[in-house]
């Protein structure tokens, strides 16, 4: 009767304290610049050294510029932390992938791509969309900075053990639907608190036809939800995906590993504290209109009519009006990219659309790829020749304008459609105005200067 997250946490627990939190053992930690400083300066203070280095990968990406990063950061900020997480993993002997090296990029993209993120494992990062590894079924959670230096020390950590949410979405996505309408058609129904305190499976149909790429921008939104975390019981599809990656088992490990690998699943039996339903056929392509992600609706429904005093006061910031279409509002900025839809496949759909178009006048567009292995699968894709070819620019790996720590912010008052992840208030820069959507609906209104149902534009 057991669930798929109770049989890999049971699998990790060291001890369990008395009326208190689980001593939970660690397999994989991943740190970026930007929550990791103080946790090596704890260790320094403490006289000691990472308890297993060789399970901690290193690796900026927040502040890490999208345009020449052959040359030195100009922001100071940036440019000093960037440059204390690498000597911090040189002076503790780390992993360390820095800027412009293969293997660089944003590390919730790089980990799974590599194969570092494998299905069984317990996964942490200073960093809240750590959920993205569940979708390997992996038990995939952020943690604080004091949290990181208790990993780094003991590859283990405290946790309280979180309630268990099974979402089950059965049946076909309609045409011009993604896992990233899939996840905003889920929050604009429970809220952005509507899973908090639980760790959430994702079940169905629906959820097994998306490939892996969906599987995790679906488990990376999972926080947006007020969610522990997320994950996918690994099958098929997760198997493929990780096999012959450069981190992934090899020969007898491998056959090993699969053997574990396929019970990795909840019990048929299996009792959730809470379970949600929904149809894949009631969802369209969506779009944010406020300033949290739970604010959607369908790319050609409307502003809600009701809401409390916080709702009007996201609508004043966000320019909108209640009862109006989002269908037609002009945008100024498109944003390709985050740990959200970086991938490849995010690459190929956008691609896809506005090939034999041209970006729309006035629309600054930026497409970032998730890592330097999607830069290169771009361009050995031929998908360089055909977002040239429509007047867009592809820069180079990091988080870019997901968030306002580096060099991609969005100007005060601008709309942009984001394939990120938040759309708080400044989020992608101050008074910046942010619709959440996905890869295909920010391609549609890349080639069309507003809001569109990229429905209308597919072949």
């Amino acid at each position: 009767m057991n669930t798929l997250f109770d049989k890999i946490w049971d699998a990790h627990v060291v001890q369990q304290i008395s009326d208190g939190p689980t001593q939970l053992y660690i397999d994989r930690l991943y740190c970026h610049e930007v929550t990791s400083p103080q946790a090596f300066d704890g260790l320094r203070k403490r006289g000691l050294r990472p308890f297993r280095p060789a399970q901690v990968v290193c690796m900026p990406d927040h502040n890490t510029t999208t345009l020449g990063q052959e040359r030195p950061i100009e922001d100071p900020v940036s440019r000093t932390q960037v440059t204390t997480l690498e000597k911090n993993a040189a002076e503790f002997g780390l992993t360390y992938f820095g800027m412009m090296h293969p293997k660089n990029g944003i590390i919730h993209v790089v980990a799974p791509e590599q194969g570092m993120t494998l299905p069984g494992m317990t996964i942490v990062c200073g960093d809240s969309h750590t959920s993205t590894h569940g979708a390997l079924g992996a038990v995939a959670f952020g943690i604080g900075t004091s949290e990181v230096e208790m990993v780094l020390a003991s590859q283990c950590i405290l946790q309280s053990r979180p309630k268990t949410m099974r979402i089950t979405v059965d049946g076909e996505l309609g045409r011009g639907v993604t896992a990233k309408d899939m996840a905003l058609y889920m929050m604009a129904k429970m809220t952005t608190a509507g899973a908090t305190g639980y760790f959430v499976e994702y079940a169905g149909s629906a959820v097994r036809s998306l490939s892996m790429e969906g599987r995790l921008t679906l488990c990376n939104l999972s926080i947006e939800m007020g969610a522990r975390g997320g994950m996918v019981a690994p099958d098929e599809v997760t198997f493929q995906y990780i096999k012959g990656r450069a981190y992934a088992p090899q020969g007898k490990a491998w056959d090993e590993a699969m053997t574990y690998w396929k019970t990795l699943r909840s019990d048929d039996d299996a009792l959730f504290d809470h379970e949600v339903h929904f149809d894949a056929a009631d969802i369209e392509p969506m779009i944010t209109y406020g300033t949290n992600p739970g604010m959607g609706v369908s790319v050609t429904g409307r502003v809600p009519e009701t809401g409390d005093a916080s709702f009007g006061k996201s609508l004043a910031y966000m320019g909108f009006t209640a009862g109006q279409p989002l269908k037609g509002q002009p945008v100024d900025y498109v944003f390709l990219g985050a740990c959200t839809n970086g991938r490849i496949e995010d690459f190929r759909a956008f691609a896809s659309l506005v090939k034999g178009r041209r970006k729309a006048d006035g629309i600054t567009a930026w497409l970032v790829p998730g890592s330097w292995e999607v830069n290169r699968q771009i361009r050995e894709e031929g998908l360089d020749r055909i977002l040239t070819d429509a007047g867009f620019v592809i820069r180079q790996p990091g988080c870019s304008a997901c968030l306002a720590m580096n060099d991609d912010k969005v100007p005060a008052g601008k709309y942009v459609v984001s394939t990120s992840n938040r759309n708080f208030e400044g989020r992608q820069g101050p008074g910046s105005r942010t619709l959440l959507a996905s890869p295909l609906t920010a391609a549609a209104a890349a080639v069309t200067g507003v809001v569109t149902d990229p429905r209308d534009l597919m072949m």
